[in-house]
């Protein structure tokens, strides 16, 4: 194994002397092309044409995980991704006598990996059509905005059922803002096994305190392989499944990248609002962010508590209390970002310089004079409502059962129904992904942190005011405006007691047992979540029709909005993130972050030592950090800075040099700048990923996984 060290530290002073900006753009694969021009002047030595070949190199590699994303690394369907992609894996695995969250996990054989769990998929992207005339083309305009939602749904509908016939999974796609529309067919594999995830000291060294933080000393990766039956087919997991060999998988540059060098980053980010109107984005710092940030700081408080509690409850509550702090930490950033850093006031000039350029000229006046003032009018309305609507979602997904029992209930109301005409959550194409999901939740349910987190959500709907009040949660708990606080909680806890005592919906089989159950057979069990899910159910139907409405309605005026747009910009636009596979590029660069303040762009095996504790969120294994006191030099690099443009999703996106090589994998981005999600900042936006040398150096010198090591080719 080759490995170059770091560069002498005086080069990085230039950074202070020559900025480097970081490169707007989650590009699909389809629009990289036509980057060509661009990418060649600012150095890049990018083939952009074989990003836009899917079934090519290096694209065909690129793997979605649902939430995260990774990459074949190996002719046998080895897979590599982010030690915390793998977290819900080693948590289905774990018990407290083998507490794989903590110590991580080798297979020695193939025969020793282990099932990631039910509803565990690795998902190819295989064609990306644009089939925007089919979802938009012709509607009647006079249809109302309700007519008009029901249209596009099920004429996306339709096409999905006709791409799936071949055995793809498919969806629709909305491409800025309902302007374009393309359908995303995936070759799925449902068996993926977990092969390996080092040490938690390793992969999550540093934890909440270095959570979106620079500089990082974190070895944020892990392994998966996917399995197929024999004859090929895509199959759960079974015994006699085989290796699944990709058409493509990346090679490994065991020399890494170096300061100023290109990378590549492909993935499948989730969600940016960069599109959204100033009005969203208002509502967005003032009263979205601080609720979330407000909300997950408290759940997260109740669910630390209950897991001092015993062993087994903390490995239950471990992975949510993981997403509750990295969605707080990563909200707190975007709300800093967005109000500190002037972001808001950024997003208002741009709207104000559209606002006077659609002003300028009569035609343009025509055209779109009217769609900002409407559009503004529909975020205004949907403020009305924003607050008991969001009250009423919390109460319905807050507690685990109630949320399945939801879920019970609807299918039973849909499954009589012709496909077409079913909810899209509840067609026929999703009932085994639905069950799935039953089997797995079983790992993590508890009554007491149910509970918990249940009693919590419904605390909050006890204080909403008159004419927001959620009829069916106040009949059923006895709640009434004007209560104390003293008085709702007696009030919940009575209800509480009842509730849990009388459930059997804990009990897997009983609960895998009512989904394929008749809307009669679901009543009558009678069972107190069952009711609860059937009385709160009118309610939360109401919300959703007001929000086809709606979003109907947004259908009409986003377009011409993001037309508006498009022409006054003159130049080429990327969507916003909507989990569907991009591309960007960058360079490996630090960024002056502030006054005074600058970010090398790269940490070394140094640090860790420097950084160890021996415990909470600094404990590297022993065994590292006899391995370091081993290595010659410990300017070895761990973790890298690149001006790449990512998001949530891209965890464990691949970043590859100019000739298509693995040289790192994204896990994170800085916390002054997730505001980017928002309003992009060129200047400081940068991301975080771990140095493919020090993945390897890991695997050989400190956990011993040398067949994997061989097995991707690497001597």
């Amino acid at each position: 194994m080759i490995a170059r060290p770091v560069p002498a530290l005086a080069a990085f002073c230039l950074l202070a002397f020559a900025p480097v900006l970081a490169e707007e753009g989650m590009w699909m694969p389809r629009q990289v092309p036509d980057l060509a021009g661009q990418l060649a002047d600012k150095g890049y030595k990018v083939d952009t044409k074989s990003f836009s070949n899917l079934a090519g190199s290096p694209m065909g590699a690129v793997v979605s995980l649902g939430g995260c994303s990774a990459s074949f690394v190996s002719p046998d369907g080895l897979i590599i991704t982010n030690h915390h992609c793998v977290r819900s894996a080693l948590q289905y695995n774990a018990t407290p006598e083998r507490d794989l969250l903590k110590d991580g996990f080798l297979a020695k054989t193939r025969g020793d990996e282990l099932p990631a769990g039910p509803g565990t998929r690795a998902s190819i992207t295989v064609s990306m059509t644009d089939v925007t005339d089919e979802i938009i083309g012709k509607i009647d305009p006079a249809l109302s905005d309700r007519e008009r939602y029901e249209v596009i749904e099920r004429r996306s509908k339709e096409r999905v059922a006709k791409c799936e016939k071949g055995g793809l999974r498919c969806r629709v796609a909305s491409f800025f803002e309902g302007n374009r529309y393309f359908e995303i067919a995936q070759q799925e594999l449902s068996d993926v096994r977990l092969v390996y995830a080092p040490h938690s000291g390793i992969g999550r060294f540093g934890g909440e305190t270095d959570n979106w933080r620079w500089p990082r000393h974190t070895g944020d990766y892990a392994f998966y392989r996917a399995y197929v039956a024999p004859d090929g087919s895509n199959v759960t997991y079974a015994k006699a499944n085989v290796p699944y060999h990709p058409k493509h998988w990346l090679k490994i540059d065991t020399t890494g990248v170096d300061p100023g060098e290109t990378v590549v980053v492909t993935g499948y980010p989730g969600n940016t609002r960069r599109l959204d109107t100033f009005q969203e984005i208002k509502r967005m710092a003032e009263w979205t962010l601080p609720r979330s940030i407000k909300r997950a700081e408290e759940q997260i408080a109740i669910l630390d508590e209950l897991g001092k509690r015993d062993a087994e409850t903390a490995i239950k509550v471990h992975n949510r209390v993981a997403g509750l702090n990295n969605g707080l930490t990563n909200n707190r950033g975007k709300l800093q970002g967005l109000l500190s850093s002037k972001l808001l006031d950024s997003k208002a000039a741009r709207e104000k310089a559209l606002a006077a350029w659609i002003a300028a000229d009569a035609k343009r006046q025509k055209e779109y004079g009217e769609v900002l003032p409407a559009l503004d009018a529909l975020t205004a309305e949907e403020n009305k409502t924003r607050l008991r609507d969001a009250v009423l979602s919390a109460s319905e997904t807050g507690s685990s059962v109630l949320s399945s029992a939801t879920t019970i209930y609807r299918l039973s109301l849909d499954r009589p129904k012709a496909d077409l005409e079913r909810e899209p959550a509840y067609q026929e194409r999703n009932w085994k992904r639905i069950r799935e999901r039953e089997e797995r939740a079983q790992r993590t349910l508890d009554a007491g942190v149910d509970r918990a987190i249940f009693r919590y959500n419904l605390l909050e709907v006890a204080k909403l005011p008159e004419g927001s009040r959620l009829g069916a949660v106040d009949r059923a708990a006895g709640l009434r405006v004007g209560m104390t606080d003293p008085e709702a909680a007696t009030a919940i806890d009575a209800f509480l007691d009842k509730l849990y005592a009388g459930t059997r919906m804990f009990d897997k089989d009983f609960r895998l047992s009512l989904l394929d159950k008749s809307t009669a057979d679901v009543l009558a069990t009678k069972d107190p979540f069952v009711d609860l899910a059937v009385a709160m159910y009118p309610e939360s139907h109401d919300v959703e029709e007001r929000k086809k409405a709606q979003e109907g309605l947004r259908s009409r005026l986003a377009p011409t909005y993001i037309k508006a747009l498009l022409e006054s910009s003159g130049g080429l636009l990327a969507p916003d993130a909507n989990g569907t596979l991009r591309v960007t590029f960058g360079r490996v660069e630090g960024v002056a972050e502030k006054d005074g303040l600058v970010y090398l762009p790269q940490t070394t095996l140094a640090g860790i030592v420097e950084k160890n504790q021996g415990k909470g969120d600094f404990d590297a294994p022993a065994r590292e950090i006899d391995a370091i006191a081993a290595t010659k030099g410990k300017a070895l690099p761990v973790n890298f800075l690149a001006s790449v443009d990512t998001t949530g999703g891209n965890s464990g996106s691949p970043a590859f040099n100019a000739k298509g090589e693995l040289v790192g994998l994204l896990f994170d981005g800085t916390f002054d700048t997730v505001g980017s999600d928002v309003v992009f900042d060129p200047v400081r936006t940068r991301s975080i990923l771990v140095d493919i040398r020090y993945v390897l150096w890991v695997m050989g010198e400190v956990d011993g996984a040398t067949a994997l090591l061989t097995e991707m080719g690497i001597r």
